[in-house]
């Protein structure tokens, strides 16, 4: 048998879902499980929140510009940048 014939990485999705729920189960049922309360909820979105902050600063000031005044090339969207029109609505975008 190959090494990447084995393990659970290896498994079909439906399978490791299966899998992955039983274990939930019975972490449940055991009373092992971390229930989030609604304050850990905040504060885990909070930091995710300034890390993502936290990454595109770094990627702006890498480019040297703002991501807001043109694309991701630096290109302000005055001389042919991205103007940020995709024809589409706003939920379908990412930000």
């Amino acid at each position: 048998m190959a090494k990447e014939d084995r393990g659970f990485a290896s498994m079909d999705r439906a399978k490791q879902r299966e899998i992955a729920s039983k274990g939930g189960k019975a972490a449940h049922q055991k009373g092992t499980a971390h229930e989030w309360t609604s304050d850990e909820a905040r504060e885990a979105g909070r930091k995710g929140g300034m890390a993502s902050h936290r990454r595109r600063k770094q990627m702006v000031d890498e480019q040297g510009g703002s991501s807001m005044s043109g694309d991701m090339n630096g290109t302000p969207a005055a001389e042919g940048g991205d103007t940020g029109f995709t024809g589409q609505d706003d939920s379908d975008q990412i930000r």
